[in-house]
């Protein structure tokens, strides 16, 4: 779902803000066909093998968790900052749970991340908290309850079935990308065709217009958090699962590339208009720079720091943020002259 603008068809300026806006939408998957058919000729068949495929995904999907329920977050015009630190969290409940089997490990894991996610809920559509505050804080508080649990060292796995559900696969994939896939077609749908997906675009929208429309801005707020803190439990889980450990670093800086990935998708940063797959198509492209990163030190020519995959995030999240901004302001002058 996503709002429309009339422009009249042959103005020049009609026809700069619809390519424009495909720019914004569809710009991050032309970039990911690009830079997977740039890896395909320059590093062949090591580049396209299934075991490439397998790590890659699975590698992305804890990314990719966390960057779906921010989509919502960002959707309803808010922000959660506290998504590294849920899934830091996450991991080390599901580690501590998980001795006493694999479903207790996962259900108390997600369960731990969706009780943060309710704690953001409850402060922001209660007590009318700025959602920026409310979320650095629990981001500190959770980090600190984690490295409690953790007794401030990592958090180890006992052997057993919890260290294989990160080595699981199914049709050729880890476990861990299948479940972030089903999660965006889920997202995807929840989004397009059910009530709750029209009334999170529209309180992103404007708030105030959704309030005299009687719809549930404090229910649909809170969930939207209950969600972010659930999908960021899962990811700890994820994480704990393919590591065997969660340590004291674990989640760090997740919440930026989650709201890049969620920009750089197209999804405004004021809310109200967004898509869920394109959130998932800016997590591959951002996850996809690192792993070229990779490939290209081992072909030995030149060396690139890893420390230059955060570089190239950013430069993509200034350029996005400036055409959203470039794209805003086009519309509601076209918007003011139609």
């Amino acid at each position: 779902m996503t709002t429309t603008v009339e422009v009249p068809g042959g103005t020049s300026r009609g026809r700069r803000v619809r390519a424009g806006l495909l720019l914004q939408r569809q710009g991050a998957l032309f970039a990911l066909v690009l830079l997977l058919a740039f890896g395909a000729a320059r590093y062949g068949s090591n580049f396209a093998t299934g075991y490439n495929l397998s790590s890659f995904t699975g590698d992305t999907a804890k990314y990719g968790l966390v960057a779906l329920g921010m989509t919502f977050v960002i959707m309803t015009g808010g922000i959660d900052l506290s998504v590294g630190s849920v899934a830091a969290l996450g991991g080390v409940v599901a580690i501590k749970v998980s001795e006493h089997g694999l479903l207790p490990g996962l259900l108390a894991g997600v369960a731990a991340g969706a009780a943060v996610g309710a704690l953001n809920g409850v402060l922001i559509t209660r007590l009318k908290l700025q959602p920026f505050i409310v979320t650095l804080a629990t981001l500190l508080a959770v980090r600190g309850l984690a490295l409690n649990l953790a007794g401030a060292r990592a958090s180890v796995a006992a052997p057993g079935g919890f260290q294989k559900l990160g080595n699981w696969s199914l049709l050729g994939l880890p476990v861990a990308a299948e479940a972030m896939f089903l999660a965006f077609l889920l997202g995807a749908a929840a989004l397009h065709f059910t009530p709750w997906g029209r009334q999170v675009l529209a309180i992103g929208g404007n708030v105030d217009a959704a309030r005299l429309m009687g719809l549930p801005v404090a229910r649909t707020t809170f969930s939207v958090y209950l969600l972010s803190g659930a999908l960021a439990g899962c990811a700890g889980v994820f994480l704990g699962s393919q590591n065997g450990s969660v340590d004291t670093a674990a989640g760090l800086g997740w919440e930026l590339t989650a709201i890049a990935a969620v920009v750089v998708g197209g999804t405004l940063l004021t809310g109200g208009v967004g898509s869920v797959l394109s959130t998932l198509v800016g997590v591959l492209l951002l996850q996809l720079i690192f792993n070229l990163i990779v490939f290209e030190n081992g072909e030995g020519s030149i060396t690139i720091s890893s420390y230059w995959e955060s570089v190239i995030r950013g430069a993509f999240l200034l350029v996005v943020v400036l055409l959203q901004v470039r794209l805003v302001r086009r519309r509601n002058a076209t918007g003011r002259t139609t």
